[in-house]
């Protein structure tokens, strides 16, 4: 048997434990078979103005840079017509209770958020631990420390909401690195210089064309892996469980690997505050997995609680949330789609 076939039932395997016993569809090769796409001068001309732009906003004074990227986030908003009617009727789904002018609010500040979480990223290489730390805060650090302590893993439950970005860069710079499960950039260039501030502190990054493979080593390694769980998935990789009271095709596969490795599962958010004028990077307990030993059912029903679990703390925090994602856009066979 040729090392390529045994790659290929290994990987199957590790699928059929992600996606359920029923998987048949195919499984994404190792990192090193993954063809990447050739760079070319739109690839340099986008990373030669990314390295321009970062440079200025990381030389200006945060507050300022802060200020600048609230401004391009206004822009953003009024110019980007498309992205602002995904938002406004992702708003209108959520919060059918809401008035149109309170949906439109949480829609500005939604992108007054990103424009900052920009301004952030531009800075984050010059953060030392005791610079971040005027700007950041933990909250509910033993939840997490004593989850880490029981050496099965730990996944972090987290979200487009906040400062995503920066929750693991700081969690990292302050001593606790961890994988990260992220898609690749389309300009290589720029996804090799994004991901190499990412880990500057010993983060390292799992590509989902490597997911399956990436996390079950972290979880063997009993390592830690922060989640974004609250993007459209297609099946079989996606279950359908409820968001905001409609059905969302949502990744199955951290709890199919939490209950078969008996990792812990915690929600971990780095939120603005507006009281304290800073960021806050709030732990939640371990999450109480079910398992009746239906391994669907089970897998199914876990993936609702994390999902619910996102749904509280994205209800709590409804500006810092990225409404302008198609969330809802697969949908259940003969349902007519939600999105024009």
């Amino acid at each position: 048997m040729t090392d390529q076939k045994r790659a290929a039932i290994r990987y199957r395997a590790v699928a059929a434990l992600l996606y359920g016993s029923g998987y048949t569809g195919g499984v994404s090769a190792p990192a090193a078979a993954v063809s990447l796409p050739e760079i070319t001068l739109k690839h340099r001309v986008e990373f030669l103005f990314l390295r321009l732009f970062v440079g200025v906003m990381g030389w200006l004074p945060r507050r300022v840079s802060r200020s600048v990227g609230a401004w391009i986030g206004r822009v953003a908003y009024r110019s980007l017509g498309r992205l602002r009617s995904v938002g406004q009727q992702n708003l209108a789904m959520a919060f059918p209770e809401k008035t149109e002018g309170e949906r439109e609010r949480i829609l500005v500040g939604t992108y007054r958020n990103l424009g900052h979480q920009m301004a952030e990223f531009c800075h984050m290489r010059r953060y030392s631990r005791r610079r971040a730390s005027r700007y950041i805060r933990y909250e509910g650090f033993a939840n997490y420390n004593q989850a880490l302590a029981r050496g099965r893993g730990v996944f972090v439950l987290t979200g487009h909401l906040g400062a995503w970005e920066l929750s693991s860069f700081y969690h990292s710079l302050m001593g606790h690195s961890m994988d990260i499960v992220i898609r690749r950039l389309d300009n290589p260039l720029v996804d090799e210089y994004v991901n190499g501030i990412r880990c500057l502190h010993g983060n390292r990054v799992v590509h989902k064309d490597e997911f399956a493979r990436g996390l079950i080593a972290a979880m063997r390694a009993g390592r830690t892996v922060g989640v974004l769980m609250d993007t459209n998935m297609t099946p079989p990789q996606g279950v359908f469980v409820p968001f905001f009271g409609v059905a969302a095709c949502t990744a199955s596969g951290v709890a199919r690997i939490a209950l078969k490795t008996g990792a812990s599962v915690l929600p971990g958010f780095l939120l603005w505050e507006e009281a304290e004028g800073r960021y806050v990077l709030r732990f939640g307990e371990p999450l109480e997995l079910i398992d009746t030993g239906d391994a669907e059912a089970d897998a199914v029903a876990n993936t609702a609680l994390f999902t619910a679990v996102l749904e509280r703390y994205i209800r709590a925090y409804p500006d810092q949330w990225l409404w302008m994602h198609r969330r809802w856009k697969t949908r259940p066979e003969g349902e007519k789609g939600l999105y024009q």
